[in-house]
């Protein structure tokens, strides 16, 4: 069931611009909540839950290729000719493949820490980490993992994500409400070589300084693919920067898109 409909975590007024968020690997629509209330409000926000993620179809395939076609398929179902395009890590990957595949349905393009040619030796690790999922024995012992890896988020967060995205197992326990196989299968995407954004399609790359993720030859070749159209910000955080930094990301996706940054 390849065809199967993504599940849509909708937001902002349903008569505004467009606007899709795609969340990264192993996450899920709803984490861009706070920010589509605070800063796009007056635009109709779609944040879908990837394939293999949250409430979506979990079937595979689980490659960049189908996420790209389901998500436009998301935008045909809604009768979306063009929308801006945010997209977070790997589903900054997804974007980035989507202006590619299909520049006309792309207004503007923004890239939050994107993931795309890792190198193989760290996609290797991290596809590991996921062949044993984590569970917990209640939303308490979750709760505190999660805490743990989002240090520098607000408490609401946290128990958003709790509530959220968890889910019983078989064997009674919680895990987080992803397949393991498509985040495994995620990492081996996220290691080929990277593509650059389509010349025509504003683009505005912004790095997570404190992460280290997004590869000097990636912001290269982005320079001299784009040039003027070419916008790149830094923001001071770690890797989930519009969670951690809600205000100044949430700010700058909403200036960009409005044009009022623009690189041209």
């Amino acid at each position: 069931m390849t065809d199967a409909a993504l599940h849509v975590h909708r937001y902002g007024d349903p008569a505004g611009e467009p606007v899709v968020l795609l969340h990264g690997v192993t996450g899920h629509g709803a984490r861009w909540r706070r920010t589509a209330e605070g800063y796009l409000a007056d635009r109709a926000v779609l944040a879908p839950d990837l394939r293999g993620h949250g409430r979506s179809p979990h079937e595979p395939p689980w490659t960049v290729e189908r996420h790209v076609a389901d998500v436009l398929a998301l935008l045909d179902a809604e009768g979306v000719e063009r929308a801006d395009l945010v997209g977070h890590s790997y589903g900054g990957m997804i974007a980035l493949h989507l202006a590619r595949t299909a520049p006309r349905r792309v207004r503007r393009l923004l890239l939050l820490d994107p993931a795309t040619g890792l190198a193989p030796a760290d996609a290797v690790r991290e596809a590991r980490g996921y062949l044993v999922p984590v569970s917990f024995a209640d939303a308490a012992e979750a709760r505190a993992y999660r805490a743990a890896r989002w240090s520098d988020a607000p408490a609401g967060a946290v128990d958003e994500e709790v509530a959220e995205h968890l889910e019983p197992s078989p064997d009674g326990r919680l895990r987080w409400r992803f397949e393991p196989a498509a985040v495994v299968t995620a990492y081996s995407e996220m290691a080929r070589p990277h593509l650059t954004p389509p010349a025509d399609v504003p683009t505005h790359l912004v790095i997570a300084a404190r992460a280290d993720l997004v590869r000097p030859e990636f912001v290269v070749d982005c320079r001299a693919a784009l040039g003027p159209g070419l916008v790149i910000s830094e923001i001071e955080a770690g890797h989930m920067l519009y969670v951690d930094r809600l205000e100044e990301t949430g700010t700058l996706i909403a200036g960009w898109l409005s044009g009022a940054d623009a690189g041209r």
